[in-house]
């Protein structure tokens, strides 16, 4: 793919995103380690993490400022340049959807229109701060230019100041950047191409789809800003999202992949020849390859897919099945208070680049020739084999049931959760591929004279209230695993707030039961991220009755009785069948395991998905010698 007479050695980009590797408000070498590694992997295009151009826009603790980016920038240039990679640096202003935590002083913004989310009020832009903020934009440039960058990428996207102008939701002036909402966006372009040049590359990141059709961008309004943006620009990147739809931009996997095709497509006509890009959850390479081969997009971005998979287009040349991305949002999604750095729960390597070895690695067990043997075939244990293997070791892998995958095809049994078994499916290839010796229906350790991981899972936990006859209790996962339940009105209890609960609730829902949730906290869901407002949306349509606030007092005569968390004041809900949402029990180290034995995953404590994948490498890390982190 050739842009503004560069040559990119893929169709496939890497988005920008937040990363939380920053050092202050430049980039570190964290940042550097990782867009290396995708380059290195045969992405096409890098765009780093959007910086912002003026210091009025902080939206969160390590945002990136462009001011404090060139060393950063130029460290990347020179990391992704070997690989053929395109390095286009990231520029933005989130207005309205910033944060004033960090600045202590007012928001920028079109209109004194609140924004939905936090209901911030922003200080309506004058013709000082116009000026500032275009002047920011070449200044960035500017920066971008002296670190060599190939280019830039300009954010009109769902968090974006001049998604802001553009849209009639947020943009409510009578002036000249009002009756013309595309002014400033032009305004910025060209300033941008002036410092540019027309030997480096103009992207621009634009949302044609607010999804809010009474008021702001739409469709077929985004065709007309795309005729008369295009003449600016080299790539133009289509998305979708915005205050009101945030999830729309990067949703997980209870919206199908490539769902941005019909407005790419749409958006593609009026682009007048200027190469356009697909993007929303284009994960797995055959829907990428065919986007591409029916016109939808001339090239494809893979975030998230390469997120989970670095190596993703190598992989696909060489004919090696890529790592597959989840689509649960869990790690890659970081705009979170505790600046978590950026992660995957497929990949524990991912935002972990200057760490231990990725995979493999020179160490041996430390017993020399002594065969590993890893005890329980689910996450932690398919990861910790396929790590030790890839090193070298010689690894058999033992598992109780007759099948591997452990809790993975539980989790894949949740709404929006498939992918979780195609995750499974590879761990399994990938354990036969290094030629990891299975033994199915086996209780181990079967061979305590060698090295010994021990990934055997949890325990069932007891309901935890009283239960008198006339209610089945059941755990969630027994119900994922095709237990169904008595007949009658169904309770599920949910003192996590996470996915398996309202998972649950929409899966008897829909086999048209009558669910009551129950939860101690102030919202269905609680720790759902991303996708809280789109969970409570799907409960609500199906039905389900939402006790918040809660707590579950006991169950039986065919009642369950709760307790609001305020008042303690208790109702009575109908209730023949209790679900029990809740964690379970740490696992039992079995008879006859050899001491100092290294265990991973729900044996240890109960586990996410993430954490026990980190673990089981982490595990298998120390027995093959690999420094700690």
């Amino acid at each position: 793919m050739v842009l503004a007479g560069r040559t990119a050695p893929s169709r496939v980009l890497f988005g920008p995103h937040e990363t939380n590797l920053g050092r202050g408000r430049a980039l570190s070498a964290r940042h550097t380690a990782y867009y290396a590694r995708r380059a290195a992997g045969g992405c096409g295009v890098v765009v780093t993490e959007t910086a912002s151009v003026h210091d009025s826009d902080h939206p969160y603790e390590l945002a990136p400022l462009a001011a404090a980016c060139g060393p950063g920038w130029a460290e990347v240039v020179a990391a992704c340049r070997p690989h053929g990679a395109l390095v286009l640096a990231g520029l933005g202003h989130t207005g309205a959807q910033g944060s004033p935590a960090w600045t202590g002083a007012a928001l920028w913004g079109a209109s004194a229109v609140p924004d939905v989310v936090t209901g911030e009020v922003p200080a309506v832009m004058g013709r000082p701060e116009l000026e500032a903020l275009v002047a920011g934009f070449a200044a960035a440039a500017r920066t971008a230019v002296a670190a060599d960058a190939d280019g830039v990428e300009v954010d009109a996207g769902p968090r974006s100041l001049l998604r802001q102008f553009a849209s009639g939701l947020t943009n409510t002036r009578t002036d000249a950047h009002g009756t013309d909402r595309l002014r400033l966006p032009a305004e910025v372009l060209a300033a941008v191409r002036a410092e540019l040049g027309t030997g480096r590359v103009l992207s621009l990141r634009l949302s044609c789809d607010e999804e809010a059709p009474w008021a702001g961008i739409t469709p077929s309004s985004a065709v007309a800003a795309v005729a008369r943006l295009a003449p600016l620009l080299d790539l133009l990147v289509v998305v979708r999202g915005s205050g009101l739809a945030p999830s729309a931009y990067r949703p997980d996997g209870h919206v199908p992949q490539a769902f941005n095709r019909g407005l790419t497509r749409a958006v593609r006509a009026a682009a007048g020849g200027v190469p356009v890009v697909l993007q929303g959850s284009v994960v797995d390479p055959a829907a990428a390859q065919a986007a591409l081969d029916d016109g939808t997009a001339d090239a494809v971005e893979m975030t998230r897919a390469q997120i989970a998979d670095a190596a993703l287009v190598a992989r696909v040349r060489s004919g090696t099945a890529p790592r597959p991305c989840t689509l649960c949002n869990q790690a890659c999604q970081v705009r979170d208070v505790r600046n978590p750095a950026v992660g995957c729960t497929v990949d524990p390597a991912s935002g972990r680049e200057t760490g231990p070895p990725r995979s493999g690695g020179r160490g041996r067990p430390r017993r020399s020739g002594a065969v590993v043997q890893v005890v329980g075939g689910g996450p932690a244990g398919l990861e910790a084999a396929r790590v030790l293997a890839g090193a070298g070791a010689r690894v058999e892998l033992v598992e109780r049931a007759d099948r591997l995958g452990g809790r993975l095809a539980t989790v894949a049994a949740l709404p929006g959760r498939a992918r979780f078994a195609d995750l499974a499916g590879w761990l399994v290839a990938e354990c036969e591929r290094l030629g990891v010796r299975v033994r199915l229906g086996v209780a181990g350790p079967v061979r305590p004279d060698g090295p010994v991981l021990l990934a055997t899972g949890a325990r069932p936990r007891p309901a935890g209230v009283p239960v008198g006859p006339g209610v089945q209790v059941l755990t969630a996962a027994a119900v994922l695993d095709g237990t169904v339940p008595a007949p009658g009105p169904v309770v599920v209890h949910d003192p996590v707030g996470g996915p398996v609960g309202v998972g649950v609730a929409e899966l008897l829902a829909a086999a048209g039961r009558e669910v009551a949730l129950v939860a101690p906290h102030e919202v269905a869901g609680a720790r759902l991220g991303g996708d809280l407002a789109p969970a409570n949306a799907r409960l609500a349509r199906a039905g389900v009755r939402r006790e918040t606030a809660a707590v579950l007092r006991s169950a039986g005569g065919g009642r369950a009785r709760v307790a609001d968390r305020w008042s303690g004041a208790e109702r009575a809900l109908p209730c023949a069948v209790l679900v029990d949402a809740g964690p379970p029990l740490p696992g039992a180290v079995p008879p006859g395991a050899p001491p100092g034995l290294r265990a991973a995953g729900d044996v240890v404590t109960p586990r996410t998905v993430r954490e026990a994948v980190e673990e089981g490498r982490r595990a298998a890390g120390e027995l093959l010698g690999w420094p700690r982190r």
